[in-house]
């Protein structure tokens, strides 16, 4: 690269002598040009202005006469016309070449924009067809859609009507047999109660232990007592109850299903033309759906066939029903037994669990605390690198203002950088080391508050089973050794 300022080799050609081998100088110095280019000084009108910097395709420079060293200091400059060959740029053949690369250019892009117009009408055409066809296929499948949408609306209704009045026929005899047992609906009362309760656990602690087990046979076994006793109220009771149950399934199937279809049918006799069509953006990308149409279909038959069992279960009920008298205290007592037994293992298992979450919160905490420590003790170290980053960052920059041949990539300026490189690798690692810190901290907080959470789980779960639960039972265990002696 020429210094701005430096005299071209070129200008001084065509006033050399004889051919010369050596490559041109590189000094902007006289010495430079000692006994190798004859000076000559050109006139006044020249000066400084014919200093040009050379173009990125060096051009062709003519020949010129050689110039006799007698003659040379009595001729002075050459002609006007062997300057003008001397300072031209380009030959006509590169002219010639210039117009045919031009020409060829603007046909390849002639070419492509015609191929593009052909291929992008050809587009145009399928992807009309295409829409068409996809449209055609989703009306057709609405179609479909609202026929057998149709269909299971008249199987619900039948069902529904059928179902009404089995319900209406049952609840006339439920208000003949039913009778109630003070006892056996206090114990039934305290189980369900109990089941109740232990419905507020929370997290992990709600599970389906033995407790759970042993509190659901109780409710079957005392149901099963009152059943016998009750002459089958309670299975009228349950009957009836089933019999709502299935209803409010049909009925809700049914009405699910009316929605379904004014919503189909609107979409199929929805048209291109029609009022109400927008764009609703990111629509497709939404996935509602709960079901498929193998499920959806047997959805509905199930509620349909739950109903028509339930139906058939309540028309021999209606048959069957009598009165049996029996006693079951014996039965019922065992149960009751077996419960308290299966809560008060429960109570020490969560009481033993309670104490070494409180160990593992304590070990948490104080690995919590040693980690910010060390984390402040990194970002005090990285605070440390910066006065020292900026100062080798001034020296460099400073440096850059050194003038001309002084700004010399010497050892200082190879040293500065190297200095910055690595302060900034060690601000790096000392990051990374931080960032590697700041994730065991947080997974250090995330343990925390999982164990802060168990513990509190596990405080809500002793409180439901020991003080409600057991307090409870307690309570009803003088009454229930009565009702096993009688």
């Amino acid at each position: 690269m020429e210094l701005l300022g430096a005299p071209s080799a070129g200008k001084y050609a065509n006033l050399r002598s004889t051919p010369i081998s050596f490559p041109p100088a590189t000094s902007t110095k006289a010495s430079g040009y000692k006994n190798r280019i004859p000076y000559y000084s050109f006139p006044q009108s020249c000066g400084h202005r014919l200093y040009y910097k050379p173009p990125a395709i060096s051009p062709v420079l003519a020949s010129f006469p050689k110039i006799s060293q007698e003659s040379a200091p009595s001729q002075g400059l050459p002609s006007i016309s062997t300057k003008r060959s001397l300072f031209n740029r380009y030959t006509v053949e590169d002219w010639y070449r210039s117009n045919l690369t031009n020409c060829r250019e603007s046909e390849t892009s002639w070419r492509n924009a015609e191929r593009l117009r052909v291929d992008s009408s050809r587009l145009i055409q399928d992807r009309y067809q295409q829409t068409r066809k996809t449209q055609a296929e989703s009306t057709k499948n609405l179609g479909e859609r609202v026929k057998d949408i149709e269909f299971w609306k008249s199987e619900l209704s039948h069902e529904l009507d059928e179902m009404i009045k089995e319900t209406k026929a049952l609840a006339g005899w439920k208000e003949e047999l039913e009778k109630t047992l003070a006892d056996t609906e206090v114990h039934l009362r305290i189980a369900q109660e109990c089941l109740f309760h232990r419905e507020k656990r929370m997290g992990i602690d709600l599970v389906y232990d033995d407790v759970e087990e042993q509190l659901l046979t109780e409710v079957d076994v005392v149901r099963s007592c009152q059943e016998t006793m009750q002459q089958y109220v309670d299975k009228a009771k349950a009957q009836l109850a089933s019999n709502r149950e299935a209803q409010h399934k049909l009925e809700r199937d049914l009405a699910d299903k009316r929605v379904a279809h004014r919503i189909d049918d609107k979409c199929y006799r929805l048209r291109n033309t029609s009022n109400g069509i927008n764009y609703y953006q990111g629509v497709e990308r939404i996935d509602a759906t709960v079901s498929e149409p193998e499920s959806w279909a047997m959805f509905t038959d199930n509620n349909i066939l739950h109903c028509q069992r339930e139906r058939a279960t309540s028309t021999k009920l209606r048959d069957k029903i009598r009165s049996l008298l029996s006693m079951l205290a014996d039965k019922m007592s065992s149960q009751f037994n077996e419960v308290n037994v299966a809560f008060t293992n429960r109570i020490i298992e969560t009481g033993d669990a309670k104490g070494k979450i409180q160990t593992h919160l304590a070990k948490t905490l104080q690995e919590i605390f040693q980690t910010e420590m060390n984390l402040e003790a990194i970002r005090e170290a990285i605070r440390e690198k910066e006065p020292l980053l900026k100062v080798a960052q001034t020296r460099l920059d400073e440096r850059r203002r050194r003038p001309n041949w002084e700004l010399c990539r010497d050892a200082a300026q190879l040293g500065l950088v190297n200095e910055v490189h690595k302060i900034h690798e060690m601000i790096q690692s000392l990051q990374q080391h931080l960032q590697e810190n700041e994730d065991a901290l947080q997974m250090l907080l995330r343990a925390k508050s999982l164990l802060q959470n168990d513990l509190d789980v596990k405080a809500n779960s002793l409180f439901i089973d020991q003080e409600k639960c057991m307090g409870m039972r307690n309570t009803f265990t003088r009454n229930i050794r009565l009702l096993a002696a009688a």
